[in-house]
C-alpha cells in the first residue's frame, strides 16, 4: 500500500460519523412501506390542522343543515344515489339532517387526532417518569409503584370508563372546563392516560433495572451527581428508543379507542363530529345507505393501519435485530 493511499485513508475529513438517530433514519428510509405510510400520515395531519380552511375552500360545512339534500317525505332520506353524493356534497349527506359527510369527516379526524396525540403525550410522560423512578429506586418506593401499576392494570378498562364518565365529566366541568364536549374530550384524554401509563412504565422500569448497573451510572454516582441528574441526564437519553416505539404504537390504539367510546356514547355529543359518533349514527341506516358506514369506517381503518405500519417501521429502524428474533 502506497504512502499516498495511507494518508488518504487516514484523513479524518474523509470519514463522517453518524449519530444513532441518523443511522435509524437511514434504516427507516429504506422501508418503503413505512415511508409511504409516513407521507399519508403527514397528509392526514395537515388535513386535520387545516380542516376549517379546506371546508371553506370546498364550500362545505360540518354543522350546516341542508334541507334541499334530503327528502322530507321519507324521514330525511338523502336525495340521490349512495347517500346523496353530488358535486355539492362529494361524499353525500347525513340522513335526517343533510349535514355534509366530507366536512364532518375532516372535523372528526381533527378531534380523533387531538385526543390520540394528547393522550399519548400524557401517557408517555407519566409512564416514563414513574418507570424511571421505579426502576432506579429500591425498597418501598419500587414496591408501591409496582403495586400501583398492578392495581391499575387489574381494573376492567372499558367498564370503568363507562361507569365513571358521567361523574368525572361533571367534576371536570366544576373545575372550570367548559361544559359539554370540551369536558368530554378532557375526560377521554385523562382516562386514557390514567389506564395507559402502567404499560410503558413497566417497559421503562425493565430497561432501567439494567441501565442502573452500567459503568456510566456508577461514574455519575461516584462523582457526586444528584438523583435527578442521574435519572434524567444519564439514564433517560438511553431510553428514547423504546419510549418512541411505544408512543408510535399507542397512537393508533387511542384513535381506535376514542372511536369505540364515542360509538358507545361516552365520547362527543352531536352535532360535533367524530369517527365514533358517525359510525354510531350510520348503523341505523346501514341497510338503506351503506356508504354512510363505509366512508368513515374506511378512513378510520386507513388511519389506524397507517399508524401501525409507521410504528413497525420505527421499531425496526431503532432495533433492527428485533425482526430476526
Amino acid at each position: 500500500m502506497s504512502s499516498s493511499t495511507l494518508v488518504a485513508f487516514a484523513d479524518p475529513s474523509q470519514v463522517q460519523g453518524r449519530s444513532i438517530w441518523q443511522i435509524a433514519w437511514g434504516r427507516f428510509r429504506r422501508d418503503r412501506t413505512a415511508m409511504v405510510c409516513l407521507v399519508i400520515l403527514a397528509i392526514l395531519l395537515l388535513i386535520a390542522i387545516f380542516a376549517p380552511a379546506i371546508c371553506s375552500w370546498l364550500g362545505v360545512d360540518a354543522y350546516e343543515l341542508d334541507p334541499t339534500a334530503i327528502d322530507g317525505n321519507e324521514a330525511g332520506k338523502p336525495i340521490g344515489p349512495w347517500g346523496g353524493i353530488s358535486p355539492a356534497h362529494p361524499l353525500g349527506v347525513e340522513w335526517g339532517t343533510g349535514r355534509d359527510i366530507l366536512a364532518r369527516l375532516l372535523y372528526g379526524l381533527r378531534v380523533s387526532l387531538l385526543i390520540a396525540f394528547a393522550g399519548t403525550l400524557l401517557t408517555t410522560i407519566l409512564g416514563t417518569f414513574f418507570g424511571i423512578v421505579s426502576g432506579y429506586s429500591r425498597g418501598w418506593v419500587d414496591s408501591v409503584l409496582g403495586r400501583t401499576m398492578d392495581l391499575i392494570l387489574a381494573f376492567p378498562f372499558l367498564l370503568i370508563i363507562l361507569a365513571l364518565s358521567g361523574a368525572l365529566t361533571e367534576r371536570i366541568t366544576s373545575l372550570g372546563v367548559p361544559e359539554g364536549n370540551p369536558s368530554r374530550i378532557t375526560y377521554l384524554i385523562l382516562i386514557l392516560s390514567a389506564f395507559g401509563w402502567p404499560f410503558l412504565a413497566r417497559i421503562v422500569r425493565g430497561q432501567v433495572l439494567s441501565l442502573r448497573e452500567r459503568e456510566f451510572v456508577e461514574s455519575a454516582i461516584a462523582s457526586g451527581a444528584g438523583t435527578p441528574r442521574i435519572l434524567f441526564r444519564e439514564i433517560l437519553p438511553n431510553l428514547w428508543a423504546p419510549i418512541l416505539v411505544y408512543a408510535t404504537l399507542t397512537l393508533p390504539t387511542y384513535v381506535a379507542t376514542e372511536a369505540v367510546l364515542s360509538f358507545l356514547g361516552v365520547g362527543l355529543l352531536p352535532p360535533d363530529p367524530s369517527f365514533g359518533v358517525m359510525l354510531s349514527e350510520s348503523v341505523k341506516y346501514f341497510t338503506v345507505v351503506p356508504s354512510y358506514l363505509f366512508i368513515p369506517g374506511t378512513l378510520l381503518v386507513l388511519l389506524v393501519v397507517t399508524f401501525n405500519l409507521v410504528g413497525d417501521g420505527v421499531r425496526d429502524a431503532l432495533d433492527p435485530r428485533a425482526g430476526r428474533l
